[in-house]
Parts: C-alpha cells; sequence; structure tokens
C-alpha cells in the first residue's frame, strides 16, 4: 500500500496499520475512556500503565518518531514548568496529600522539598502525560470525514459531525501556518534559539502567536462563507460518500474498554486514599 509522505505535523496519516481499520467511532470511544481513566485515578502505577500502551499503540500506527517528537518534546516542557509553578503556589500539596513529611532539602523561605510533594508532582504530571500519546493515536488514525459520517450514524446531527470533521482537518494548516509565520518572524531578527534569554524567548513566541490567532479567524470568516454560497445546512440531512460500518473487532475492542473502565471505577471505589504512596 502507498503511503502518505509524512512530516512533523498532527494530522490524518495513512500507514495502513491496524489502527486505522477500526472505525473511527471506536477510537473516539477509546479516546474518551482513556480521559476518565485518566481522570479518576491517582494511581502512578495505573498511570504508568496508560503510558506504557499508550505508546505501544502509538507504535503500531508506523507514524514515525520524527514526525511527533518536536510536540512530545513541548509538551514535556510545558508540563514541567506547570510541577515547578504548582510547587511555587502550593508547596506543601503533596504533604497534605500523604499525610506524612519527609525532608530532604529547606529551601530560602517557607519553601521546602520533601519526598511527598516530589511524588505528587511527578504522580500529576505523568496524569497529565499519559494523555498525550492516545491524542496523538486517534489523531493519526482517524480520518476526519470518516469520522464525522460515524457520529452522524450515531444521531449527531450532521451540521455538528461536519464542524468535528472540519476541526480535525484544520490541524495541520494550524502547523503550516504558525512554521510559516515562525519563518517570516525570523527572517526579520526575532530569535527564539537557545541563544537568546528565557524572557525573550518568551516575548519572541508571542509575535508568532499572535498573527497565528489573526490567520486562523481570517481562514475561519472565509470557510463560514464558502460553506454558506454551497447551501450548507439547508436540509436536514445529508449521506456521507465515506460511511464505514462497525465490525467484529470494533465490537470486541468496545467490550475491552468497558471491561477496563469498570475495573477502573472499582479500583477507584475502593481505595481508601487519593494517592497511591509506596513509602
Amino acid at each position: 500500500m502507498k503511503t502518505n509522505k509524512i512530516k512533523f505535523g498532527i494530522s490524518y496519516a495513512n500507514t495502513g496499520s491496524a489502527l486505522h481499520a477500526l472505525n473511527g467511532i471506536t477510537k473516539f470511544v477509546l479516546f474518551m475512556g482513556w480521559v476518565t481513566m485518566v481522570l479518576i485515578t491517582f494511581d502512578i502505577r495505573v498511570i504508568c500503565g496508560l503510558i506504557l500502551v499508550g505508546f505501544g499503540l502509538l507504535n503500531m500506527t508506523k507514524v514515525p518518531f520524527a514526525a511527533y517528537k518536536p510536540l512530545m518534546i513541548g509538551t514535556a516542557t510545558v508540563l514541567l514548568m506547570n510541577a515547578l509553578f504548582m510547587f511555587l503556589i502550593a508547596p506543601q500539596q503533596g504533604v497534605e496529600y500523604m499525610g506524612s513529611e519527609t525532608e530532604l532539602m529547606s529551601l530560602p523561605g517557607s519553601y521546602t522539598i520533601t519526598t511527598e510533594t516530589l511524588f505528587y508532582l511527578l504522580t500529576v504530571t505523568l496524569k497529565y502525560f499519559s494523555m498525550f500519546p492516545i491524542a496523538l493515536v486517534f489523531v493519526f488514525t482517524t480520518h476526519p470525514t470518516e469520522f464525522s459520517a460515524s457520529l452522524n450514524k450515531l444521531g449527531v446531527p450532521y451540521r455538528i459531525a461536519y464542524a468535528v470533521s472540519l476541526t480535525l482537518r484544520y490541524l495541520p494548516e494550524v502547523t503550516k501556518d504558525f512554521i510559516n509565520i515562525m519563518h517570516a518572524q525570523q527572517a526579520r531578527g526575532v530569535d527564539i534559539s537557545k541563544n537568546a534569554p528565557i524572557l525573550t524567548r518568551i516575548k519572541n513566541v508571542a509575535k508568532i502567536l499572535g498573527p497565528l490567532i489573526f490567520s486562523s479567524l481570517d481562514r475561519a470568516d472565509v470557510i463560514s462563507n464558502a460553506m454558506t454560497l454551497r447551501g450548507f445546512g439547508r436540509n436536514n440531512k445529508r449521506s456521507w460518500y465515506s460511511l464505514k460500518p462497525m465490525v467484529k473487532a470494533d465490537f470486541m475492542v468496545l467490550a475491552l474498554i468497558t471491561g477496563v473502565l469498570v475495573l477502573g471505577f472499582v479500583n477507584r471505589y475502593q481505595s481508601e486514599q487519593l494517592f497511591w504512596y509506596p513509602f
């Protein structure tokens, strides 16, 4: 099978993997079930398991690591900064949740680094990061039009389903616009490399995000006018060329997702503490 040439970006990539063969609704239920599991647990063992399974599924998509490496680095950087700000705002949060205090280092002011705080920050950071691989799996393996057709088949109004399709199709365009604007700003002397101080880089990134927002608004206006001129929304129903039926593999995956979610809720209900803390 001929595959698409993949570069850095977030968009559907037809690699012909087993995950591509699943119905869009199945993958959407998998994504929502995954998010639900992440939200109900603070057990780092479960979270690490989700991360391993998530990257295993991401590897099954056959999308090269180079296609999402910059996004993974950016996500990890943001999460580390989030952990730092969480510590600055509430340095004793981990102690309160774990019910004990093991001091490792005393810092100026009222700040103290404890084992409980480090474990709490690690758990929360991994908790957020565990949603990264499954989000990429959903985007990489789900064709926007096929997914919209499946949503409409389930009873979702086709106007909403089509809006979802447009959103998924727009993600790679945002990436292209960001790269083009970044190159244009760099040609004007805006430096966002490691050579610039951190505050200068943050300020210069804002010079890229501003034009990106305005270009997105302009594109949305063009799409809206084009859809209006073509009579979109005039009829109550529409037909879909890319409608894909549910098969046996879809029902098996849905049953597995349901079983795992039930176990997750049972484990959360039976847990005596919010966080699992082995020390």
